[in-house]
């Protein structure tokens, strides 16, 4: 109930003072787990995802913003679980795991952080790691327009992407399919360029 409300004004802020706009929403599988991947420029990036997509988002979110005290009870509400950043956060990991597996949809940002410019940082291999291990389809998306507080903005949504096969594992898997996927938000970022 409350994230469906909160999903429905943002939708609102969005359309009205964003003049946002979703690309390749016939791209979003309907069902089964499901994890999402994006690049991350701001604070908003979350909320442009969340409304995009009609499932509701699970998303991993940094353990810092769960110390601010009415910001942790809205995320939380919200769906977020908190991720303790180069720790190798086993909890992060286990409620990640166990929300693809129960067939719902996990939003990660495989940069770990906001990039300064436009142009992707390096990804961690956490989101490669969970789409293999589970072995649901990964949905890239490109964002832009999300800094500031008028520029127009922009949903990209690409084809997902099946993970390589479960016996597939380790540290070289995990960096190639890594690296496919930005390649993939990268495609997806540059489009959005033309329109």
């Amino acid at each position: 109930m409350f994230y469906s409300l909160a999903r429905f004004i943002c939708q609102l802020y969005l359309l009205f003072f964003r003049r946002w706009k979703i690309k390749g929403a016939e791209n979003i599988p309907r069902q089964g787990g499901l994890l999402v991947i994006c690049n991350h420029i701001s604070y908003l990036d979350p909320v442009a995802v969340g409304c995009a997509l009609p499932r509701r988002i699970y998303f991993m979110a940094k353990s810092e913003l769960f110390e601010i005290p009415i910001l942790k009870q809205i995320i939380t509400a919200l769906g977020a679980f908190p991720l303790h950043r180069g720790s190798g956060d086993l909890n992060a990991v286990k409620t990640a795991l166990r929300y693809l597996q129960a067939g719902k949809t996990v939003g990660i940002f495989p940069e770990g952080t906001r990039s300064k410019t436009e142009g992707l940082l390096d990804p961690h291999q956490g989101a490669a790691m969970l789409a293999i291990r589970t072995g649901v389809p990964v949905l890239p998306i490109a964002v832009s327009g999300t800094r500031g507080f008028f520029s127009r903005v922009r949903v990209n949504i690409g084809q997902p992407v099946i993970p390589p096969a479960r016996d597939r594992t380790g540290k070289d898997t995990y960096y190639e399919f890594s690296r496919l996927l930005m390649q993939k938000i990268d495609a997806l970022h540059k489009e959005l360029r033309e329109y």
